[in-house]
């Protein structure tokens, strides 16, 4: 039982810190009348029909700097560190030789084939 309602939240967890603006949308949704009604803007001038809009476009701006500021701020604390370390290629002079030797060495053919025709027919090309 505790297992399952650990997934639960965690699930919840991860899903609510990705679609805060869903969470904000369905707030406003919910209590689109309570909000024209009383926290709007324009509450007093109904020709501009803003219903609450001006509450929610606010309430959105607040979610998008809550997200930058909480990014910015996973940003800051987080250590990076290289494993990698910067080497430097060095190239050794070539080195002349004065003698040259009397020729090159004979090829020793030295290769023997323990395959046997009679038994191992390769394939023939249909072609």
């Amino acid at each position: 039982m505790l297992k399952r309602f650990t997934i639960w939240f965690l699930i919840f967890a991860v899903f609510a810190a990705n679609f805060s603006l869903v969470f904000v949308y369905v707030g406003f949704k919910f209590n689109q009348q309570y909000i024209a009604a009383n926290l709007c803007i324009n509450r007093f001038k109904p020709s501009l029909h803003c219903n609450g809009k001006c509450y929610f476009m606010r309430k959105i701006k607040q979610a998008e700097d809550n997200d930058k500021k909480q990014a910015a701020k996973d940003g800051s604390s987080r250590l990076e560190m290289s494993f990698i370390q910067p080497f430097c290629i060095t190239f050794s002079e070539p080195v002349i030789i004065d003698t040259l030797s009397a020729g090159f060495p004979v090829f020793d053919y030295q290769y023997t084939s323990r395959y046997l025709s009679s038994i191992f027919k390769p394939p023939k090309s249909v072609a």
